[in-house]
This record gives structure tokens, sequence and C-alpha cells, in this order.
């Protein structure tokens, strides 16, 4: 068991009947009354996010989880392909259980996190920033640009990134996975 002291982003804890992964967390200690602990809950079973508060102290019943490395190799539909690249063992994930599915580019590797218990994979992490090429962008338009001007642009996963003027299709880009936004144009 662990407390409200423990909760940190990525921690899985069975709440409700189900197993949810920590998506957010803020712990508050007001000026008037007790400490609280306020979290954003992700189903790794049915993709829902949640928002529940601790109060501090409040028991929680943590899932020991393992962390293996995997590639992704394809999808078929909602179903998602990956295989250990440690055996070369295969496993099939659905969508609801990637964070950034739009993201991901076949042969990127991937953390899984799979419950020690019963050797379910639970969800799927990506790493901090992918490199992606574009694919198709309007041209620039050039004109009042005091601030942060963008543009839609879609790279070759067919995700769509909001990205500054500057960038033309066939430019690499690094994207943020975990906000889904543009970070930087990479040179070769």
């Amino acid at each position: 068991m662990a407390t409200t002291s423990d909760i940190r982003k990525g921690l899985c804890i069975r709440f409700n009947n189900d197993i949810y992964k920590i998506i957010e967390f803020l712990h508050v200690k007001p000026g008037k009354g007790p400490a609280f602990v306020r979290t954003k809950l992700k189903s790794v079973t049915t993709g829902k996010v949640v928002d529940n508060t601790f109060s501090a102290g409040h028991k929680i019943e943590d899932v020991r989880v393992e962390t293996h490395k995997f590639q992704y190799l394809y999808n078929e539909g909602e179903t998602y392909h990956f295989m250990n690249t440690d055996d070369y063992s295969q496993i099939q994930l659905q969508r609801d259980a990637l964070d950034s599915y739009e993201l991901m580019k076949e042969g990127e590797v991937v953390t899984v996190i799979i419950n020690s218990e019963d050797s379910m994979p639970l969800s799927v992490e990506m790493p901090p920033s992918v490199v992606l090429e574009v694919t198709a962008t309007e041209p620039g338009v050039k004109g009042n640009t005091a601030t942060n001007a963008t543009k839609p642009a879609t790279v070759e996963t067919g995700a769509r990134v909001n990205v500054p003027l500057f960038i033309n299709e066939g430019d690499k880009i690094k994207i943020d996975t975990e906000k889904g936004q543009y970070q930087e144009r990479v040179k070769e």
C-alpha cells in the first residue's frame, strides 16, 4: 500500500475496481483546511480520463509493473503490433492503450508497461520526442508576423501539427510526444 506522498506521474494504481495510470498530479496545501492531491487518472483498460482528489495521507493501492522495450511494427485498424527487443516475442495492443499513437512510425522503440501479476500490457510510453518528416504543408504567408505565426502541417505518420512559417515539405521536425507540439527543425 502506498500513500498520496508516493504519487508520481506514470504510477499505476488500483482505483474503483480498475487500473489507472496517473498522468497529472498536484499537491495542494490551502491556507485553511487539510492538504490534498488533485490527480488526473487514465484507465489502462478503457482509455477514459477521470479527475480525482485524494486527501493527504490517503492510502492507495499501487500495481507492481515491469517496463520492457518494444519496437512498433505495424497496425491493422485499431490493433497495433509490437515486438520485444530482447526475446523477439510479439504483442498486440488496442489503440486505447496508446497515448500518442498518431506520432508513432514503424520501427519506433517504445516502453511498454506490463502488470507483474498477470503479465498483461497496461500502457505504452513514447520517447519524450520523435523526429518526423513533414509530408504536406502550405507555403508560409508573410504579413502579420509580429507574434509566433504558425501553419498546419501533416507529418509522415499522418498526424497534424502546427509549425512555424519557415517549415517546408521534406523538412524533418522534432515533436514533443506529450503535448503533440513542434519543438524544433532537425538538420540532417
